[in-house]
């Protein structure tokens, strides 16, 4: 990963906002001991203070990651995440055409395999279809789609996107390998295209609603680009 300044959505005295990008981990992981650069040190460093993550994005998710600058604040935001009372709103391209909105609700098993609740909400934003024959199509489809989850489950919209035939493009190991393969060799494209695109919350000392938003990844922007969805998206 490039040690790059991370680009800042959002501060005050309390809490910090990044555009984490594609592939870096969130902090220091036994399933990535290889690793030594993380969101965590890397934004440590850049403002000069202590920071405390109040929750995940998977290492191949980019988008929206908050922190928190004191463990006053930490304590609260982890109780607004853990009641729910926010919310995400993720854009993910996936294979083939999805119905124009759907809930999924499958639950997950967690490592020890206890099964938990899990819900995802989502609406179509677009179909595209381009004149690439694929297996025995003669064409080739997708759709950009944006993911609403009402709980926060390990890989879940990941996991329930690959339940319901519509894998992530570039989801490894949930995602479709022939997919995969394909937009690889023909695109050089291999980062997982789910991207958190809004937080919305209310702060938990001003008590005012905050919205954060980050911009698609270059990379998600040049994958709508080649499948040819439309402009207006290319935001």
């Amino acid at each position: 990963m490039s040690e790059s300044p991370l680009e800042i959505l959002y501060q005050d005295e309390h809490l910090v906002a990044i555009n984490k990008p594609h592939g870096l981990l969130v902090h220091r992981s036994k399933i990535a001991a290889e690793e030594n650069v993380f969101a965590l040190q890397l934004l440590r460093d850049q403002i000069g203070q202590r920071v405390y993550p109040v929750h995940r994005l998977d290492r191949k998710t980019s988008g929206v990651l908050l922190f928190a600058l004191n463990e006053e604040t930490n304590s609260k935001m982890k109780l607004i995440f853990r009641e729910q009372q926010i919310q995400k709103t993720y854009w993910a391209i996936v294979r083939g055409y999805t119905e124009s909105k759907g809930t999924i609700d499958y639950p997950l098993r967690k490592e020890n395999g206890q099964l938990q609740e899990a819900i995802s909400h989502y609406k179509t934003l677009m179909h595209t279809e381009i004149p690439l024959a694929f297996g025995k199509f003669n064409t080739s489809r997708y759709s950009l789609v944006e993911v609403k989850p009402e709980t926060g489950r390990m890989h879940q919209i990941r996991k329930h996107f690959a339940h319901i035939n519509h894998p992530i493009i570039a989801d490894r190991p949930h995602g479709c390998n022939k997919q995969n393969k394909l937009f690889k060799e023909k695109w050089s494209m291999d980062s997982m295209l789910l991207h958190a695109k809004t937080l919305e919350f209310m702060h938990p000392h001003s008590h005012k609603e905050v919205a954060i938003v980050a911009k698609i990844s270059s990379e998600f922007e040049r994958t709508l680009g080649f499948l040819k969805f439309e402009s207006k998206f290319v935001i």
